[in-house]
């Protein structure tokens, strides 16, 4: 008897969204394929203009496609979110300033029809300390937390979070997404838009890059970084003409892309630093090795600004 797989939480198919002004067409999404499964983090990263909340308001139903399609857990969004398995915490508004934290998300669950108690959703959002607080006399990053419990009240299956700590302090968007993680062990699939690399090095189980309206790369954050630059190998070899030889050899590796002296050392930057090292080790008289991976921060630059930007990426997940 085979059974038949859930359906995934998100998918995206064939997504184009364009909007026609005096200037002529912008083209803000360019054709996103994408699938998450359930219990992902997913990070959805981009610079400012990449397509990332004009794809999150196709996704909430805020926005129809051009061309394409979303399906959230087999669903259009506009049945998903009528059956509460779909929330959102944006950047601004939803929120009555003269009323107090408590009674901003008891009026929320009146509107999905129910009287439940305040109090279980600011303690899993981390302010149940000022339930009684007007909204109005909230920080930025209280307000956060605000929306965060509102979204929990109908337990949805799928958050999303578009740029949700921007404008918060260090301390303030550390608490929020120790709040979030905490609620995603439970098995929710949470996916946040977000230009903050380390955010999603921190927080993700996956990103997503996209540029330009198309997703670049497509991995964990480990992956995303090897497939912009892979790794640095460095390694010390004295004898000049000996390290003359051995940079020529190491130049011949499938996968190197550049090969640099500085004094004694050899500077080898690879897609597989395996072979590099290997090599060094046992086939020269190298000494002092070291390998480094690039950081998100280069990977990003290199997959959005430069030549190696691309509409999809060998390798990653897709």
């Amino acid at each position: 008897m085979t059974t038949t797989p859930p359906p995934a939480a998100l998918e995206l198919r064939g997504l184009h969204k364009s909007f026609s002004s005096g200037a002529g067409t912008v083209h803000a999404v360019r054709g996103i394929d994408l699938t998450i499964r359930p219990g992902e983090v997913v990070a959805f990263l981009g610079p400012n203009g990449a397509g990332k909340t004009t794809t999150i308001d196709m996704v909430l139903g805020l926005s129809d496609p051009t061309a394409g399609c979303v399906r959230i857990f087999g669903k259009t969004p506009v049945e998903a979110i009528g059956a509460g398995q779909v929330a959102a915490v944006m950047q601004t508004g939803g929120l009555l300033r003269d009323i107090t934290v408590a009674e901003t998300v008891e009026l929320t669950a009146a509107l999905f029809g129910t009287s439940t108690s305040a109090t279980p959703y600011l303690e899993r959002a981390g302010i149940a300390d000022i339930a009684g607080r007007t909204v109005a006399k909230c920080s930025g990053g209280q307000q956060q937390r605000l929306r965060f419990a509102m979204a929990l009240v109908s337990e949805p299956d799928l958050l999303l979070l578009d740029e949700p700590t921007t404008g918060m302090d260090v301390e303030g968007r550390r608490e929020f997404w120790s709040a979030i993680r905490e609620d995603a062990a439970h098995g929710r699939t949470i996916v946040f838009a977000t230009h903050y690399l380390e955010e999603a090095d921190a927080y993700a189980d996956r990103i997503v890059l996209v540029s330009q309206g198309r997703i670049v790369a497509d991995g964990s954050a480990a992956e995303i970084k090897n497939l912009a630059s892979g790794r640095t190998v460095s390694a010390r070899v004295d004898d000049p003409p000996e390290r003359d030889e051995v940079a020529a050899t190491v130049r011949a590796i499938p996968g190197v892309d550049t090969v640099e002296e500085r004094g004694a050392r050899l500077i080898v930057r690879a897609s597989d630093s395996d072979v590099v090292a290997r090599y060094l080790l046992t086939s020269t008289a190298a000494r002092d090795l070291e390998i480094a991976a690039e950081n998100l921060e280069d990977a990003f630059l290199a997959l959005t600004t430069g030549s190696t930007a691309h509409d999809s990426t060998e390798g990653a997940r897709r």
